[in-house]
């Protein structure tokens, strides 16, 4: 049977970003019920690894917890550059879910 690939943005209810602190970005995926969060849990895309890929940062820094009572993800990574600091562009962290949006999950 041949798998259709969707994009995480047409499969989540809300994708989201902000601060977690200065120094940390935390990103939420949520989905609109439990067919689809386990469908997604199930193919296995969504892990640190993903997380470490998209932002450049060490996998090892990146805190993923799934939590099933909510159909969500939640990852908290460290922010390459400092909030507020020279060369930020997104001081508050709310555009950074966007590389998420494009992610393909086999379903």
């Amino acid at each position: 049977m041949a798998r259709t690939m969707v994009r995480l943005g047409d499969l989540a209810k809300a994708c989201k970003s902000k601060n977690a602190g200065p120094y940390e970005l935390t990103v939420d995926v949520m989905f609109g019920d439990a067919e689809t969060f386990d469908k997604v849990r199930a193919s296995g895309v969504i892990t640190r690894a993903l997380f470490a890929k998209l932002y450049h940062v060490p996998e090892e820094s990146v805190l993923l917890t799934e939590y099933p009572p909510a159909f969500a993800y939640k990852a908290t990574f460290e922010r390459r550059i400092v909030s507020g600091a020279v060369g930020d562009t997104d001081v508050y962290g709310a555009q950074q879910h966007a590389p998420l949006l494009d992610v393909e999950i086999p379903l």
